[in-house]
């Protein structure tokens, strides 16, 4: 084909700029050595989700989702085409056994964590149930862990009514003792998408609540800075959690859970943007994404500039 002018292989004939990068030529298959840097993960499971949810198919839409976007960010004057995205592939699930897969997430990911110990993860789920093996093994890996995440929903329902389903991964974490109540933050909670009940467990057991009405009412790197110098006294790594229903449903249509009220894309980007250039922040996951009922990608979209503004930040001052 190389004689050939303008025959290309099949799907990658597409229009190509010599003066511009795009973002999913930073993503390149793990080669078996040590990563410095940062590396995805993907734990395509959504059979534990309370909902119908097709978020097994969402690590697959995110890495699509980066040829959307360039490298370069013209705000911070920060290029990051010399960036490496490191893809470890995904776990593969269990047919028909969730504990299994579940089980699996947290072997795995246990293994890559504890020998590439330089790597910053980033985790596709999936729906929430997988933030709870992945920060058990983050924590087996790495040392007492401190978790932000962004969320409409607390995440702390019993685990005898439905076992561990997305909405439980936190009361897991709490339970079998691999977090304290008191080194996790909520943020994004909002009306009507929660209980009482949950919301007296959360505060009985210390978690720091900060509702939509409070993300309104403060500049959100305000409620990010307390937050890390609090976690960072206590903790040896913070473990960054984003659930996309903390998006309001006009930006995060392809979300089971949508609902109102919720936070702005900006707010999100400028948050994850904060939390990139913290040094005690080793690792972030991104789920529940239904790229089944999404709307132009529009939610893998921006799942994909989350993971860009989490890089850009950690790089400025290269550009």
């Amino acid at each position: 084909m190389a004689d050939i002018p303008h025959l290309s292989p099949a799907g990658k004939a597409t229009f190509k700029d010599s003066e511009v990068t795009k973002a999913h030529e930073l993503i390149v298959p793990w080669n078996g050595e040590k990563v410095k840097g940062f590396g995805i993960l993907g734990a395509p499971l959504s059979k534990s989700s309370i909902s119908h949810s097709g978020a097994a198919s969402a690590p697959g839409a995110i890495r699509s989702a980066f040829s959307s976007y360039t490298t370069y960010a013209i705000e911070d004057n920060v290029d990051l085409k010399c960036t490496q995205l490191h893809d470890f592939g995904d776990v593969n699930m269990h047919v028909t056994d969730l504990i299994k897969s579940q089980q699996r997430i947290e072997d795995t990911f246990y293994q890559v964590f504890q020998s590439q110990t330089e790597m910053t993860p980033i985790i596709f789920g999936g729906d929430h149930s997988i933030s709870s093996p992945s920060i058990k093994a983050f924590s087996k890996a790495r040392g007492t862990v401190g978790v932000i995440q962004f969320d409409a929903h607390h995440d702390l329902r019993n685990l005898i009514d439905g076992g561990p389903s997305n909405g439980t991964p936190f009361r897991n974490l709490i339970e079998s003792g691999t977090l304290k109540g008191e080194n996790l933050v909520q943020i994004g909670i909002r009306n009507f998408s929660n209980s009482r009940e949950y919301h007296d467990y959360g505060k009985d057991h210390g978690v720091s609540i900060y509702t939509m009405r409070e993300v309104r009412r403060r500049n959100i790197t305000d409620i990010l800075r307390e937050s890390v110098n609090r976690l960072k006294e206590k903790v040896d790594v913070i473990y960054v959690s984003v659930d996309m229903d903390v998006l309001d449903q006009a930006f995060a249509p392809g979300c089971p859970a949508i609902g109102p009220g919720g936070m702005d894309s900006e707010t999100l980007l400028e948050a994850v943007h904060y939390l990139g250039g913290e040094k005690s922040v080793r690792a972030i996951d991104i789920v529940e994404i239904d790229p089944t009922i999404d709307f132009r990608n529009m939610t893998s979209r921006i799942a994909a500039h989350v993971v860009l503004q989490f890089l850009n930040r950690s790089h400025e001052g290269e550009g």
